[in-house]
């Protein structure tokens, strides 16, 4: 039977879903901070980036790794582990002496964060009766899906109004309560131990040859131009074979380190492929958005936190709505509203000028912030909703590792397409008004003119390089403009596979839980 739940079982769980926050929020903190990490490290530009992708390599190995850890370990002293070395490690990070220092640090910190996101899911499907299902998985969208849009926003507040040291320090308090209260309250299952005797270190080996070499190509395959380098070419080579070995170990070994078996489950399998295009959309627009106002309109962070903070307001109002509607409509249905939408919001910012206001890209933030809560809610019960309890652990682990590889495959390709456009869109308008035209001239003569007034006695230099960068400026919203209508077509497209999903059973509570 399954037990009655008390009030300190809510208390853990809470303490839990603040862990996730803090662990994904971390993700994009440090994003509108580089230049001062790097000015404080003494860093080069090309340098610092490794502060964000030691973090993301090492969480992307521990993801698919958290599955056999927590039933190893337990849930509560699992997460506790996790949450307790996140916070010391952002200790550490506030006080990196120099750039290795703080490669280090943040690579531990991304490494164990990686354990918090997935034990959570698991959590909701292990811990409360499946009629609760729907309202907490509400509860945790809201986190996912929030905690990438106040990252860059917070990070720069703190940098800005502090250090950029607060970013790290800030969550040493809530670190310091969720270890206390998950070691404390949480008691879902019990540990395992006896696993740790046949520990599979060969699959282990194969998932970070597999995964790191991945997440580097992913975020360093635009500066390194892809394929043209010997580096990404050897390590796509060893990632690809390891990722062939690791299937192949896997579904051999007896006590495999990730449990396949769950993709037999055709509910499963397609939540992931929805999972990767949630993740894909999510992190893209994130990136997009942020990007148009920072490059193009000129604004600081605070200013990008205003317009983007529209967004989270409509994924706030969305949510009860969303768990209302999941116990009477079919959640299939709920899945299609949500990804139309959501391509819809992605289509209405794909006609941006350099000049938009706050009320133009409000109807576009508003559309897609009402429907990421359609697509998570139903995605997250279909998903599990046909898997028995015992996979719960495993397949929550697969699971989170496809929708942070769609973020980064897609931010990968919106980098590149975005690169190599910028030069196509500004060599096709510099060619399409060629100096001699009377529209540069018209441009040109008022731009020398501008510069006159304001006392710039090299006005006719100054002119061709505002006029140039003009050029690159509306180079540059044609590109996101075009990934904004990519993204579209990509929600929009992955409807076809919803008629293949099964309507979830019903799960036999006594099997949750104790």
């Amino acid at each position: 039977m399954q037990r009655e739940l008390s009030i300190k079982d809510w208390i853990g769980f809470v303490a839990m879903i603040v862990g996730m926050f803090m662990a994904i929020l971390d993700i994009q903190i440090v994003a509108s901070s580089l230049k001062e990490i790097q000015a404080g490290l003494s860093a080069s530009q090309d340098e610092i980036t490794w502060v964000q992708t030691s973090y993301l390599i090492a969480e992307v190995i521990m993801i698919p790794l958290s599955g056999w850890l927590a039933k190893a370990l337990s849930t509560r002293l699992f997460y506790t582990i996790s949450a307790a070395i996140f916070t010391v490690m952002s200790v550490l990070c506030a006080f990196s002496w120099d750039l290795e220092s703080m490669i280090v640090f943040r690579a531990i910190q991304g490494f164990f964060s990686g354990g918090m996101i997935p034990t959570v899911f698991s959590t909701i499907f292990t811990m409360f009766p499946k009629k609760m299902h729907s309202k907490i998985t509400v509860l945790v969208g809201l986190v996912v899906t929030i905690a990438p849009t106040v990252g860059p926003i917070l990070g720069g507040y703190l940098t800005e109004q502090y250090s950029w040291h607060y970013m790290f320090l800030i969550n040493v308090i809530p670190g310091i309560a969720v270890s206390t209260l998950t070691y404390l309250l949480i008691d879902v299952d019990k540990p395992e131990f006896q696993l740790f005797k046949s520990i599979d270190f060969i699959g282990i080996f194969y998932i970070i040859t597999c995964l790191g070499p991945l997440q580097y190509i992913l975020e360093e395959g635009v500066k390194e131009d892809w394929f043209d380098s010997l580096k990404i070419t050897v390590l796509s080579i060893i990632s690809l074979i390891s990722f062939i070995l690791l299937i192949d170990r896997e579904l051999k070994y007896q006590n495999p380190i990730i449990d396949f078996s769950s993709f037999k489950n055709k509910n499963f399998t397609a939540g992931c492929i929805f999972s990767f295009i949630i993740g894909s959309g999510m992190y893209s627009a994130v990136y997009l958005l942020p990007l148009y106002l920072g490059a193009v309109k000129g604004l600081n962070s605070f200013q990008i936190g205003m317009y983007v903070a529209v967004t989270g307001v409509f994924q706030f109002l969305s949510a009860p709505i969303a768990g209302i509607l999941s116990s009477k409509v079919d959640l299939r249905i709920m899945l299609f509203v949500g990804f139309s939408l959501f391509g819809l919001g992605c289509y209405l910012d794909s006609f941006l000028t350099h000049d938009e206001g706050f009320m133009h890209l409000f109807l576009p933030q508003a559309v897609r912030g009402m429907s990421l809560m359609f697509c998570f809610l139903p995605i997250n019960t279909i998903t599990f909703g046909t898997l028995p309890p015992e996979q719960i652990k495993f397949a929550s682990g697969l699971y989170n590792l496809t929708r942070n590889l769609g973020g980064a495959i897609m931010l990968a390709k919106i980098n590149g397409y975005i690169v190599n456009h910028n030069k196509i869109y500004y060599a096709e308008m510099k060619q399409h008004i060629s100096t001699g035209s009377l529209q540069f001239m018209q441009v040109f003569t008022m731009l020398k003119e501008r510069l006159l007034s304001i006392g710039n006695n090299f006005s006719d230099v100054a002119a061709i390089r505002l006029y140039n960068n003009i050029l690159l400026r509306e180079a540059l919203v044609i590109s996101i403009n075009d990934c904004f209508v990519i993204l579209a077509i990509f929600f929009w497209a992955s409807i076809i596979i919803m008629p293949f999903l099964e309507k979830p059973k019903e799960i036999d509570d006594s099997a949750v839980g104790h």
